[in-house]
């Protein structure tokens, strides 16, 4: 049975991974002033290190308009995964929502998949590659479910088989109309007869699906890029995500409706012409810019030629036109700046872009000289770190990690998808160092920043901003609200 909505005055102020469906991660408020550390909370009870690192992706909080935080926690050592719902103002917890999910296979553990959409409808990963929902995220109670996009009574038939075959893999993305899209995982065969795919689930619970093999035409295509969220165009019409053969990629730009494949690119070293690598590793997704223009993350190929840096390919909305590409990109999700946010650039562009641009040290020629970068699509200049001469996007403004790391060049920045607030010209971003970081890109200065933890080798983290202006950011297993 198709579950009902309950409609909601104002869409959420921060619905899932980078902020929207677009993924621009643009702040829903101007960002307070980084004084302190406001509150705090796990977002892993049994947190696992490799030595002193934590190889562990942990799912993007989100904030309802009132600011309810919904933060995905990890609670065991293997598995075991809730949504907890938290007051913004004093991190008070108001609910849970315990899920069945499986993780599925990949050398990090990947972020327990989570959205809301614009009823205030929570959607959370489940067993069989269902999910479950619950209404009125900003009340103590509110009616909940599962959906699965195959059919209920499919999964509850061979719910033990399901459970142990079929995991969704990607963030969950909500479109306008409050349907909802991600990737799962088929790892063997089963009596549903699911393979690796795309899956929408539409308003009124009803779910298609399709196989990456049919989406790409490709019998070698056998799977979704794991962590890579859905994005949709402005208009609603066009998911674009990424499937690949296990190691080489194809970029997708699917029918939002009947998920029937519109356009698809392959993904393809800038340097070398030798196919990309998708690696599991990666968080990157599709940024959809104000233009229409698609930019998405890859790792080069042969690694490491470019220091393990990857590369940022960009095309335009249909797929069929390759642009320049930026110098960084293995995982990483650029962030949508306003142009005006940045007063002393004269270029064309009404947007730029920020991204993470670390050369991390000793790999290919890489020298530690981490740094995060204000990019113009538009705009050009030679690449410095690429054997092969390679035009890239102009770098606008970069920034140099502020502390030295142990053995040379300084610590890495540590973010997947950072906050941009144009309204302060503030870029929001965490290091392993353990501080977090305001960049002001007006300038591109170091305006503020906070200790957070001991420096901690780890998987990248996003950046957020609440409505209220509290900046959050995950360091260590912990989510931290900063703010006055």
């Amino acid at each position: 049975m198709a579950a009902p909505l309950v409609a909601s005055a104002t869409p959420p102020a921060w619905s899932g991974y980078a902020a929207n469906a677009q993924h621009s991660a643009a702040a829903p408020a101007a960002g307070q002033k980084m004084s302190g550390i406001v509150w705090q909370t796990p977002v892993d009870l049994d947190p696992q290190k490799s030595g002193n690192e934590l190889f562990i992706h942990y799912g993007s909080p989100m904030f309802t308009a009132n600011d309810t935080v919904l933060v995905p926690v990890k609670t065991l050592a293997v598995g075991g995964y809730r949504l907890e719902a938290h007051a913004g103002k004093t991190g008070a917890l108001q609910w849970t929502l315990p899920s069945d999910w499986v993780v599925p296979p990949a050398d990090w553990t990947p972020p327990f998949p989570a959205g809301i959409d614009s009823t205030n409808r929570v959607y959370i990963a489940a067993a069989g590659g269902t999910v479950l929902y619950r209404d009125t995220a900003n009340k103590g109670s509110g009616k909940s479910g599962r959906l699965a996009f195959y059919g209920l009574a499919t999964f509850n038939k061979y719910k033990s088989e399901l459970t142990q075959t079929v995991m969704i893999d990607t963030p969950i993305t909500a479109d306008a109309s409050n349907t909802i899209y991600f990737g799962f995982v088929a790892t063997g065969a089963n009596k549903a007869k699911l393979q690796s795919g795309i899956a929408r689930i539409a308003a009124d619970g009803t779910g298609i699906w399709v196989s990456a093999t049919a989406a790409a035409g490709s019998k070698s295509i056998t799977q979704v890029a794991m962590n890579c969220a859905p994005a949709l165009s402005a208009d609603g019409r066009t998911v674009y995500i990424t499937v690949s053969d296990g190691s080489a990629g194809v970029l997708l730009a699917l029918d939002s409706t009947t998920l029937a494949t519109k356009s698809q690119a392959p993904l393809i070293d800038p340097s070398s012409g030798e196919a990309a690598w998708v690696a599991d590793l990666s968080t990157a997704a599709p940024t959809i810019g104000p233009d229409g223009d698609v930019y998405y993350g890859v790792l080069e190929n042969p690694y490491p030629n470019h220091n393990n840096r990857g590369w940022l390919l960009h095309f335009d909305a249909t797929l069929a036109t390759l642009k320049t590409p930026g110098s960084f990109g293995w995982d990483d999700t650029v962030s949508v700046v306003p142009a005006s946010a940045i007063p002393s650039y004269t270029g064309t562009s009404t947007y730029l872009l920020m991204t993470k641009y670390n050369n991390y040290l000793g790999i290919g020629t890489g020298n530690g000289e981490n740094k995060i970068a204000i990019l113009d699509p538009a705009a050009t200049q030679q690449d410095e770190y690429s054997t092969i001469p390679v035009t890239v996007m102009k770098e606008v403004e970069t920034l140099l990690g502020p502390t030295p790391a142990p053995g040379g060049g300084v610590y890495e920045w540590c973010i997947n998808s950072s906050a941009v607030d144009a309204s302060t010209s503030s870029v929001f971003a965490g290091s392993e160092d353990g501080h977090f970081y305001r960049w002001n890109i007006a300038n591109n200065s170091i305006s503020q920043k906070l200790t957070l933890n001991a420096p901690t080798p780890e998987a990248y983290t996003p950046s957020l901003v609440g409505p209220d202006g509290k900046i959050y950011s995950i360091n260590n297993a912990i989510l931290y609200a900063i703010g006055k």
